[in-house]
């Protein structure tokens, strides 16, 4: 099986931002998720995987490939799916698709032809091969870029928050095909959607501000703070208080009122309710509670 192996990876640009700090990761196949808030690193270590960008120092092992200096050879084998990707929208899906597998050097036109015509069966989107790209809803048009990552039959899928924008049916289909990719590829998903990750992930990492802060199986990461997270119902007006005094880690509003989530190994009395930990809770305590 190959594995995907990060090690020590730091870029920091122009601006003295340090977009990665000493990020280290071993992935193998399936679906791994990352999870950062904007501004993490999770896109410029998408770019860097994908051959986009260099890397200040570190190491990049697929396989036998080192990625920092195989570049070419990497790029035989990687697909990806960058957050925002460019079409032309005069031109129909089958002409685009066609194109680019010229790109990727599929010159055989019979193998080109049936290469075509089994993604865009794959990606549901066959009945529209003849329609005008601009035509395409937001769902549509992230399955075709799916369809242009798989090309090359990649064994390194990277996906970068490809579900902006899409309604729960598209969400859900363009997931379903994600997994079924993932059988037998390594498919590195960048969200910002805790519950996605939970779903269909087997590994992940949260990444904050350029660091790894946490790393391992969903499940492992939920247990890990089972029976440490508490809730309360309060006023607005003491919500500095509890702020000061405790480790918050999430509020929202339910009937105008904040209810809080907080962190803490003990019971902390007060009128707290012992919570029933999950992801969500997991992420909050580690982005703001640390």
């Amino acid at each position: 099986m190959v594995q995907l192996i990060i090690s020590d990876l730091s870029k920091t640009y122009d601006n003295g931002v340090k977009a990665l700090q000493n990020v280290s990761l071993q992935i193998s196949n399936g679906m791994f998720g990352l999870l950062g808030p904007n501004g993490a690193g999770k896109s410029t270590l998408m770019r860097t995987l994908a051959t986009l960008q260099e890397a200040d120092e570190g190491n990049i092992q697929f396989g036998e490939l080192d990625i920092l200096q195989d570049k070419n050879e990497l790029r035989k084998v990687v697909g990806y799916l960058p957050q925002e990707f460019g079409l032309y929208p005069r031109l129909s899906a089958g002409v685009l698709l066609n194109h680019l597998a010229i790109l990727k050097g599929i010159i055989n036109s019979k193998e080109r032809k049936n290469k075509v015509e089994e993604l865009l069966h794959k990606v549901n989107l066959h009945h529209v091969r003849k329609q005008k790209l601009g035509s395409f809803s937001g769902g549509m048009k992230q399955r075709f870029g799916i369809a242009q990552a798989l090309l090359n039959n990649p064994k390194l899928l990277i996906v970068d928050e490809p579900t902006a924008g899409l309604d729960p049916v598209e969400r859900n289909r363009f997931y379903n095909l994600l997994s079924e990719i993932a059988e037998d590829t390594i498919v590195i998903l960048s969200t910002h959607i805790v519950e996605d990750v939970k779903n269909l992930c087997t590994n992940m990492a949260i990444i904050n501000k350029g660091k790894v802060v946490l790393k391992g199986s969903p499940i492992e990461a939920i247990n890990s703070i089972k029976g440490k997270v508490w809730k309360k119902i309060i006023d607005k007006s003491e919500l500095e208080e509890y702020e000061a005094n405790y480790t918050l880690i999430s509020k929202k509003l339910i009937a105008g009122k904040p209810i809080i989530h907080i962190f803490s190994e003990n019971n902390p009395n007060n009128n707290f309710q012992a919570v029933e930990a999950d992801l969500e809770d997991v992420y909050f305590s580690q982005i703001f509670g640390n």
